[in-house]
């Protein structure tokens, strides 16, 4: 079963973010989808042949976790945008927020300081299953830093492509619009 690569085109014209910008985010994306296919193509093929055992069999396992989350990563980002209406503040998701960061305020602050530190990657909501906590991770690359057990809430790409083209080294400009573009509709359906 190969995965396919989803049509995002509907988030053109979306404010804040150039035609340009989208479309070579959409091309990335797909060549993730490209990628995953190709790897566990070449990794089913590798264990019929009984190369399993192989350096090339493990370093092809390990990339799986780059294209596969990159893949993935992505389609939860462009998912989580094309938004119109803030936040319900009276929703599941606004009272979870005001439960683990006092207010929507102090969530906001946190999730934009950790989408502004230095570094290429992720900054994801997630919420940890075993107790429903609501924590913002760091994620430095595709494949490391995910919290075990925890189910992805919202998702901001901070890696350059995502905004250097319409904001050159401005990402505080870019998060802002981010947060004008957030589906909440989607973030809330995705908690559990």
């Amino acid at each position: 079963m190969s995965y396919t690569a989803k049509d995002y085109s509907k988030l053109i014209g979306m404010e804040g973010f150039s035609e340009i910008l989208l479309k070579n985010h959409f091309t990335l994306y797909q060549g993730y989808v490209t990628n995953s296919n190709k790897v566990l193509d070449l990794l089913g093929q590798m264990l019929k042949e009984d190369k399993a055992g192989t350096p090339e069999y493990a370093e092809l396992k390990r990339r799986l976790g780059w294209e596969f989350n990159g893949m993935r990563l992505h389609e939860y980002y462009f998912e989580n945008l094309g938004g119109k209406s803030p936040l319900d503040k009276s929703g599941k998701l606004a009272k979870k927020l005001e439960e683990n960061f006092g207010t929507y305020e102090a969530w906001e602050k946190d999730f934009k300081a950790t989408g502004a530190m230095r570094g290429i990657g992720w900054v994801v909501l997630y919420q940890d299953m075993t107790n429903g906590r609501l924590i913002n991770f760091w994620i430095n690359e595709h494949d490391v830093s995910h919290p075990a057990g925890c189910n992805p809430l919202l998702i901001m790409d901070v890696f350059e492509h995502a905004f250097m083209i319409d904001y050159g080294l401005k990402r505080p400009d870019y998060i802002a619009a981010f947060f004008k573009n957030i589906d909440w509709s989607a973030v809330e359906g995705r908690l559990k």
